[in-house]
């Protein structure tokens, strides 16, 4: 193969012609290689400046759009035209945005070798409002004390302006002109929680994917949400993880009712791994009319029971799925919600090795997803049902959730 003609730096003209995974538009470049280029949509033709350069492919940066396609229209997010990372899809029309989205996750699911039925209908489901549905955020801090969101691939924060996922009054006075400031080099995290209240805590500026828990300074509010699901209220920390979408808990829970309440199953026992605080408790106990062992690591999720669960059986773990999960009674159902990294192969050997009649997978990222229906695959199950549920407006990220039964 010849040297490349294209170095870093170079300006290209790129007509984008569907969507990676990422969030990146995927053009072709004059001598033919893949271009990747972020907040570039099908459709748009584009300036792209070349960045990594490999021999296959080029990494670049939008650079200008030369001629919008249709799917273009003015952003929503005047955080990210700053060059926020948060609202990567902000100029995408939101009418077509779970649809792309459907196509980028048919793609890693065809990339993967995953197996599904010819007859296998993927339901897709866009959650409501499309503006304005962040009820949690996390900011950095900059040493001038400034709240702001990160800009993408980078430390460095917009703090001029707040992101249009926000729900309304979020982030009134803590980001932008005028705002209060915080200690230097901290993380701020703010809810407005379910009974309309706005907490805002401080705590030590966490390693880029990770998740600090513990609160330094509780700056307004009591820092302990409250969120209601259906007629359940729970409590916990405002650093605990809990959907960021205002509907997500629902319809989340609506899913994993309809698919595991419709089977007899012979154990009454339900594994809910990753189960945070608890959301899915209700619907597994009523699923399999027992016991439901609930395991998470997060010392803020697990610390206390939930009150509302008093009429559920339930066992709460304090402990990481993979060093427990081959020693827990046989379930009839397992719910599994773990983070981005996914499941991976030990643990889902060991749910499947104790054969549960029905297991409801959810997955944040459709890569790692992907692999993991392959790694169940190799297990003997199969996808009966497969739901996208665009959670996340605005962003390239979504959440789908998999019915996996004994193939």
């Amino acid at each position: 193969m010849t040297e490349p003609t294209i170095s870093r730096g170079d300006i290209l003209e790129v007509r984008i012609d569907r969507m990676a995974h990422g969030g990146e538009g995927i053009g072709q470049a004059p001598d033919g290689r893949v271009v990747f280029v972020p907040r570039a949509f099908p459709g748009d033709v584009v300036k792209a400046k070349a960045g990594r350069v490999k021999k296959s492919f080029i990494k670049a940066d939008l650079d200008s759009v030369v001629t919008p396609g249709a799917l273009r229209v003015p952003s929503s997010c005047p955080a990210a035209e700053q060059g926020a990372g948060c609202c990567d899809f902000a100029e995408l029309d939101p009418a077509a945005e779970t649809g792309i989205k459907a196509e980028i996750l048919a793609e890693q699911l065809r990339r993967t070798g995953v197996k599904t039925s010819a007859g296998l209908d993927i339901e897709q489901h866009t959650l409501e409002p499309v503006r304005g549905w962040r009820t949690r955020v996390r900011w950095g801090v900059d040493k001038q004390g400034r709240a702001g969101t990160r800009e993408r691939r980078s430390n460095e924060l917009v703090t001029a302006a707040a992101c249009t996922q926000l729900a309304p009054g979020l982030a009134d006075g803590l980001v932008g002109e005028g705002a209060r400031r915080f200690t230097p080099g901290a993380e701020v995290i703010a809810v407005v929680d379910g009974a309309g209240d706005r907490h805002v805590v401080e705590t030590r500026k966490a390693p880029r994917g990770r998740r600090v828990e513990t609160i330094r300074e509780v700056v307004e509010g009591s820092g302990q949400v409250q969120e209601h699901v259906g007629s359940r209220t729970f409590s916990f920390p405002a650093t605990a993880f809990w959907q960021a979408h205002s509907q997500a808990p629902a319809a989340y829970t609506q899913l994993v009712t309809e698919w595991l309440g419709q089977r007899e199953y012979q154990e009454r026992t339900a594994w809910d791994l990753y189960g945070g605080v608890g959301l899915f408790v209700p619907a597994l106990a009523a699923a399999v009319q027992g016991k439901v062992i609930s395991v998470d690591y997060s010392p803020a999720a697990t610390a206390a029971e939930q009150p509302c669960l008093a009429d559920c059986d339930v066992e709460l773990k304090s402990a990481k799925v993979e060093q427990v999960a081959a020693q827990l009674p046989k379930p009839g159902a397992v719910v599994l919600d773990p983070p981005r990294t996914g499941a991976g192969k030990d643990v889902i050997r060991s749910v499947a090795a104790a054969a549960p009649q029905a297991v409801v997978h959810v997955g944040c990222d459709p890569a790692t997803f992907a692999r993991d229906l392959h790694y169940w695959d190799e297990h003997g199950y199969g996808i009966e049902k497969m739901a996208l549920i665009n959670a996340f407006p605005g962003t390239h990220h979504f959440e789908t959730i998999a019915l996996i039964t004994p193939a």
